[in-house]
């Protein structure tokens, strides 16, 4: 996959889940408490996620990738 699509693909995300965090601070007072379970356990995670992947995700792939490298290395000796 092209890198610019991968980046398109995690910003999109990175708006999507935010959408609902803005309804949530910009809702009624009475209807915060029916709000904040998902927003609290589910958009806000996915949010973190997608913008620490965004600003950090080159490190873990050469993490990861220089980790199978040398486990592969140990495996042939």
């Amino acid at each position: 996959m092209n890198p610019g699509t991968k980046r398109w693909i995690f910003r999109t995300i990175h708006i999507v889940f935010s959408i609902p965090i803005i309804g949530y601070i910009y809702s009624p007072f009475e209807r915060i408490p029916d709000y904040a379970t998902p927003t609290r356990y589910f958009f806000v995670p996915m949010l973190v996620l997608s913008g620490l992947w965004m600003w950090k995700g080159h490190v873990l792939r050469r993490l990861f990738s220089k980790g199978s490298a040398q486990q592969g290395a140990a495996d042939n000796s």
